[in-house]
């Protein structure tokens, strides 16, 4: 399995920028277009730094276009030369040394909302986290199924009928992930089995949130299967702050947690994101333990 961090890098550190409405307004678009550029060259220099301690799998943070999709936003950022010209750099250097990129849309991008109008800016979210993919060959762009609204079964109905009407393009990178508190692995598989959406197993949400009628193993099964089509299978881990089932994340990814998950997988080929609060230095904790013979695990790096 290879493994991988998310968004900061606290080891150089990375910094990202963005600004409050009231910056763009006196400034002007302008404004944005700088604080692009440097976000997109911070994202090129957390890779060169993944790069040189063999990280090869990284979460893309979701602020790297500030406003992207705010109506403020009329600069058309994903064509100008000089956002082209570093993302293709990003995506040279991703191609060469064969890293995988992903990015996780924010908590307020419901795809299951009751408001259209939620739904709409929504669509948009996604759109705008596709593009990026797109510049910089990512290839995974992970969501929620959303809330409840008082009727699970209807909200997955109206998850499906809405992810039907997403453009292809959107759909091509759209994984479907398990959460902690509502919609469980069983549910998404539900989504899956009417939509062939990629499913993204996250084991501590599992933990939280497990079904009442559907093992882990043969829920494994069939996330594998989901994959089928599109290729290697990407799955998150994190640790509980206090406990098992804690919702918080721990500050790195405590190794029974990853032996466990480890021997749930068995000799399959994933890609795992550490959903801890230490990013890279979690991941680079797990490549000494086992360098060292503490963990017994095959980490590929």
């Amino acid at each position: 399995m290879k493994i991988g961090y998310a968004c900061i890098n606290l080891s150089l550190p990375s910094k990202f920028k963005t600004c409050r409405l009231k910056t763009i307004e006196t400034e002007g678009l302008q404004k944005v277009k700088e604080l692009t550029l440097h976000n997109f060259r911070e994202v090129r220099r957390v890779l060169e730094w993944n790069s040189k301690h063999n990280i090869s799998f990284y979460r893309l943070s979701s602020d790297l276009v500030p406003f992207a999709t705010h109506d403020i936003m009329t600069w058309e950022w994903d064509k100008d030369p000089d956002v082209l010209d570093i993302t293709e750099q990003i995506r040279s250097i991703c191609i060469q040394q064969k890293m995988r990129l992903s990015m996780h849309p924010g908590q307020y991008s419901i795809l299951n909302a009751k408001n259209p109008d939620i739904v709409r800016k929504a669509i948009w979210d996604l759109e705008y986290h596709n593009k990026i993919l797109n510049l910089v060959n990512g290839t995974d762009m992970i969501i929620h199924v959303g809330g409840a609204y008082g009727n699970k079964e209807e909200a997955k109905k109206r998850f499906i009928h809405i992810y039907n009407g997403l453009s292809s393009d959107s759909k091509s990178t759209l994984r479907l992930e398990n959460d902690d508190k509502i919609f469980s692995i069983a549910d998404v598989i539900d989504i899956f089995k009417k939509t062939g959406v990629p499913i993204c197993f996250d084991f501590h949400h599992h933990r939280c949130n497990p079904p009442t009628d559907l093992n882990v193993e043969k829920a494994l099964d069939i996330v594998f299967q989901s994959w089928e089509s599109t290729g290697r299978p990407k799955m998150h881990i994190s640790s509980g702050r206090n406990s098992l089932t804690d919702p918080a994340h721990h500050d790195y990814i405590l190794e029974d947690d990853l032996i466990q998950f480890s021997e749930l997988i068995g000799s399959r080929h994933i890609d795992l994101m550490f959903e801890s609060k230490r990013k890279d230095e979690s991941v680079l904790r797990i490549y000494k333990k086992t360098s060292e013979g503490e963990i017994d695990l095959h980490i590929e790096q």
